[in-house]
C-alpha cells in the first residue's frame, strides 16, 4: 500500500492553539488519535485543499474538558477521533452543531447509529475493541500466565502487573469502566474495579500509553483497545492481546465540528473530506494504527482486529454516552477506586 506525502503542518502541544488566523483558509483541528495519525491528517487535508491547519493533539477526555472551558470563545472548529462517548457528550451539551455530509451514503451502519444518536452532531470515523496488550517476553519470564478473562486479571499473579488509563483524560479507560457496568451490572462491576486497584501500577494520563508500556517491557498487561496491540506487534515488540471470555465493549472514534466554530466552512470541508476512503486509510498508512474506518470502502488494514469474531456486548452508546452518567461514573470511580490506597 502506497503511503500518501506528508507536508509540513503548523503543530502545536497540549497548551493550545495560537490565536485563530484572520485570513479565509485556516482550519483549527482539535485531533484525539495517535500523534502520526493526526500530523498525517492533518498534511494531506492541507495538501489536498490548499486549506492551513493548526493542530492540537491530545486525549478525548482532555479535549471535552478544553472545549467546555472555551465555549463562550470556541478556539476549535473540528473534534476528530477520541472515543464516541465524550463526543455524544459534547452534543448534548450543544458544545457540538449539526451537519449531515454528502458522504454519509458510504459509511457503516454504526457510524450512522453514532451520527443519529447525536442529533446528526458526532459520526464515527473508526470502530476498535477492548481487550487486553500482553507482553509475551515478561511474562513467560516472571513465568505468569497471560491473561483470557476479565476475572483472570483479579489473580493474584497480576499484583502490580497491569496498567490502565485515568478515566478523567482518558475516553478509552471510561469505555472500560462504561463496558464493564454494562457487563456485569453497576454494582458488581465497582467491586471488580475496586479489587484490581492493588493490580494496577498505573493509571496513565493518556488511553494508549499502558499498551506503549507494555511493549517497552514495563509492565506485563494492558488494559487497551486491541487494535493498539497490533500496532506494537507490527513494530517489532513482543506484544500479542487477548480479548476477554466474558465479552467486551468497543468504541466508536468520532468526529464533531465545535459549535461556534469560526472556520465553518473549512470545518464542514475537512468533515466532508475526513469520510473519504482515502482519508480513512491514513490511520494505517503513516502510524500502523489499525481500528475499522467507517467508510465501507476502505479496506480492513493488515492484520486489523475482525469485530465479526470478537464477543462484543450490546453497547449503550445513547446511554453512556449522555454527560451526566460519564461524570456519575467518573466520580464514582474517582471516589472508590482512583483514591484508594494500593
Amino acid at each position: 500500500m502506497q503511503s500518501r506525502l506528508l507536508l509540513p503542518v503548523l503543530l502545536l502541544g497540549a497548551g493550545g492553539l495560537a490565536a485563530p488566523a484572520a485570513a479565509q483558509g485556516s482550519l483549527n483541528l482539535y485531533c484525539s488519535v495517535q500523534n502520526e495519525w493526526c500530523q498525517a491528517v492533518a498534511t494531506n487535508f492541507q495538501r489536498d485543499t490548499g486549506i492551513r491547519v493548526n493542530m492540537t493533539q491530545r486525549g478525548s477526555g482532555e479535549t471535552l474538558a478544553a472545549i467546555r472551558a472555551e465555549s463562550q470563545n470556541p478556539r476549535g472548529d473540528v473534534w476528530f477521533g477520541g472515543t464516541g462517548d465524550p463526543h455524544l457528550a459534547a452534543a448534548e451539551e450543544n458544545l457540538t452543531q449539526a451537519y449531515e455530509s454528502a458522504n454519509n451514503a458510504g459509511l457503516h451502519p454504526w457510524a450512522l447509529t453514532q451520527w443519529r444518536q447525536s442529533e446528526r452532531r458526532a459520526i464515527g470515523v473508526y470502530a476498535g475493541a477492548v481487550g487486553f496488550g500482553i507482553n509475551t517476553e515478561l511474562l513467560a519470564r516472571k513465568n505468569i500466565a497471560p491473561p483470557s478473562c476479565w476475572a483472570d486479571l483479579l489473580d493474584a499473579r497480576f499484583r502490580g502487573e497491569i496498567q490502565i488509563a485515568n478515566p478523567n483524560s482518558s475516553g478509552t479507560a471510561y469505555v472500560v469502566i462504561a463496558t464493564l457496568v454494562q457487563l456485569m451490572g453497576e454494582e458488581p462491576a465497582f467491586d471488580y474495579l475496586r479489587r484490581l486497584h492493588p493490580n494496577v501500577n498505573s493509571y496513565t494520563r493518556s488511553g494508549t500509553a499502558p499498551i506503549k508500556a507494555v511493549a517497552r517491557g514495563e509492565t506485563g498487561v494492558s488494559i487497551s483497545f486491541v487494535h493498539d496491540a497490533v500496532t506494537e506487534a507490527n513494530a517489532g515488540f513482543p506484544v500479542t492481546y487477548a480479548t476477554p471470555c466474558e465479552g467486551t465493549g468497543y468504541e466508536i472514534g468520532s468526529m464533531s465540528i465545535i459549535r461556534g466554530a469560526r472556520n465553518l466552512t473549512q470545518a464542514r470541508r475537512f468533515y466532508d473530506w475526513a469520510l473519504t476512503e482515502p482519508a480513512q486509510r491514513l490511520g494505517f498508512e503513516a502510524g500502523g494504527q489499525l481500528q475499522q474506518p467507517s467508510n465501507a470502502a476502505a479496506p480492513l488494514p493488515p492484520n486489523a482486529p475482525d469485530l465479526s469474531r470478537i464477543r462484543l456486548i450490546e453497547y449503550d452508546f445513547a446511554k453512556y454516552g449522555r454527560a451526566a452518567e460519564r461524570r456519575r461514573l467518573i466520580q464514582r470511580w474517582d471516589r472508590e477506586v482512583g483514591s484508594a490506597p494500593r
